[in-house]
């Protein structure tokens, strides 16, 4: 283990109170804007009014919906419209100040609310509230942004700390960016990373571990699994920025999936009043959590890893395996048959964990029938697995998208060179059943994906920001479009005869489509799709699933899998009566 950084940072909050919460200043107004929840700048308010001082301290993060969940309130009496101009800036999409405001129009209820763009704004969002009575109310809520160069030298437009002092006169002293605590521990890890000898070699470590401590709490809201974390937004920033360095100090692209850094784990947790961060590189770690024996059709949560391994052994076959950066086994059953074959996979990213149940769901029941043939490998990439089912201990409702790659830092899916690893699984997979079908079953956040302190929205990910119902992925080989036509309308028709998928699918579009429009995707009998030409294709045809499973539990979590399960039968039954 070596440790490479740590810092401790004083709170914003407790500054602020040091600096302006003085005799000499009562009769003053501070008002700033924070990353803090609304606990921790309720209490600042407070320390203020006790000294004789007029305090508001607002959220930095999402502020638009801060501005009703805190002060207009989601259920404003009376009022029957809601018109809100957004900002518009260079250097962010058209639609970013727009997302930043979901799922707003979720939580208030039948009241309309309409979006327009402010090209002449860039800072203020401005809303115009309609009453019965024909009252109208007009409202300026102010965003605070900078424009920055991140580690790689690009420039983001992101939400930041702000400062405001007015006199007992009301007269405006301070306007000017805070840099808050938040803000800074990512910035000085971030610089840290930079600075470090990481040799000229990949990978770099074994693992990179990011731990660190906020004080506060994540703030659960009204809508499907929406919540309000700055842990959350904190472990996406850290791990995609660190991320995103290696590639290009490796000479890559910031989209290239092949690099190979290492296991990249940033640990959030909350706790303290302080600000701490401790980098590390350490050896790659062998534990595996212990879990729960589930009913496999009824299992509320992730199975373990020995659950997984127990339940693809029930499927009768000839078992195969690869072994994983890390040693652990990669399990796979080939099911010989007369039928036409297919590739059943889960887990490929580890995060999204419903694949997994249901491809073992899918696979015993295809057992059962005469002459099916086909390969399954639940889960192709344990030790992102293991590093999920770790990480989801301290914050079970967390998309962690640390876990979602392998202990090399890269997709497997993506990876060409050697060692194979785990990629090695499906080659032998192709090997053994010559299947021309690949069925791969992914997931993505059930919630809200934001990278506030680079731009908000995700880079690379911009389309998965949002859920918007269950997505079909279609890749084909460049001769079988018209085949790859037929067999997306037969899947679709298939589980369009499940009700309440159709129902999920319809909420999730409309939500969707108010904050980011149409993304280039197509909706094939009720289901959103992506269907396009792969010139070196493993395989001809590969369906991907993306279930919005990044984390759900409990029904959600049996309802995701049963769907899963549901997608593996169709999409077989459909190869099966193409084949003939």
């Amino acid at each position: 283990m070596t440790r490479i950084f740590s810092r401790t940072i004083a709170p914003t909050i407790d500054q602020l109170i040091a600096q302006y919460a003085v005799p000499a200043r009562q009769g003053q107004m501070i008002e700033a804007w924070l990353f803090n929840d609304l606990a921790s700048r309720q209490a600042a308010e407070a320390a203020f009014v006790r000294r004789g001082i007029k305090a508001r301290f607002h959220s930095a993060y999402k502020p638009l919906l801060h501005f009703f969940l805190e002060e207009i309130g989601l259920k404003a009496c009376g009022v029957t419209d809601i018109h809100i101009r957004y900002p518009q800036h260079e250097q962010a999409t058209e639609k970013r100040f727009r997302l930043e405001a979901y799922p707003l129009s979720a939580l208030v209820g039948e009241t309309p609310v309409r979006f327009e763009p402010n090209s002449g704004c860039d800072s203020y969002y401005e809303i115009t509230l309609s009453r019965a009575s024909g009252l109208q109310t007009q409202h300026r809520v102010f965003a605070p942004n900078r424009l920055h160069q991140d580690a790689i030298g690009a420039t983001h437009y992101s939400p930041t700390g702000w400062l405001r002092v007015f006199d007992a006169d009301n007269r405006l002293l301070q306007d000017e960016r805070l840099e808050t605590d938040y803000e800074r521990l990512f910035s000085d890890t971030m610089a840290a990373i930079v600075r470090h000898d990481w040799g000229v070699q990949e990978p770099y470590f074994g693992e990179l571990n990011i731990s660190v401590r906020l004080p506060g709490a994540d703030h659960t809201i009204a809508h499907d699994h929406e919540v309000i974390s700055l842990f959350e937004a904190l472990h996406e920033d850290l791990y995609f920025s660190a991320q995103e360095y290696f590639q290009v100090r490796a000479g890559r692209t910031v989209d290239d999936r092949e690099g190979q850094p290492g296991q990249i784990v940033p640990e959030i947790r909350s706790g303290g009043r302080a600000l701490s961060v401790v980098v590390e590189s350490r050896s790659l770690s062998g534990q595996e959590i212990e879990g729960p024996l589930q009913e496999l059709d009824a299992a509320v949560a992730p199975l373990s890893t020995a659950q997984i391994a127990t339940e693809l052994a029930k499927v009768d076959g000839d078992p195969f395996s690869a072994e994983s950066r890390a040693g652990r086994r990669i399990l796979a059953r080939y099911r010989k048959g007369a039928d036409a074959p297919v590739m059943i996979s889960g887990g490929q990213h580890s995060n999204e964990t419903t694949g997994v149940v249901g491809a073992l769901r899918a696979a015993q029941k295809l057992a059962q029938r005469d002459n099916c043939h086909f390969t399954i490998s639940p889960l192709e990439n344990p030790d992102g697995y293991a590093l999920h089912q770790r990480l989801i201990v301290e914050n079970p409702h967390h998309m962690h998208h640390a876990a979602r790659y392998t202990a090399l830092g890269d997709d497997l899916g993506y990876r060409t060179g050697g060692p194979l690893y785990e990629k090695e699984i499906r080659r032998k997979a192709q090997a053994l059943s010559q299947a021309r079908l690949h069925i791969n079953l992914h997931g993505y956040p059930s919630h809200e994906w934001t990278r506030p302190l680079s731009g908000y929205v995700p880079r690379g990910f911009d389309m998965w920001t949002l859920p918007k119902g269950f997505f079909l992925i279609l890749r084909h080989c460049s001769q079988w479009r018209e085949q790859a036509e037929q067999f997306i309308h037969r899947v679709t028709a298939s589980l369009a005869a499940i009700p309440e998928l159709m129902a999920f699918n319809r909420s999730q579009l409309e939500h969707f489509r108010i904050y980011a429009g149409e993304s280039g995707f197509r909706v094939v009998n009720g289901f959103p799709c992506m269907i396009s030409a792969d010139e070196a294709p493993d395989v001809p045809l590969q369906l991907i699933t993306e279930y919005p499973d990044e984390t759900i539990y409990g029904k959600d979590f049996i309802k995701a899998h049963s769907i899963q399960m549901a997608t593996v039968i169709a999409a077989y039954d459909a190869h099966q009566a193409m084949s003939r």
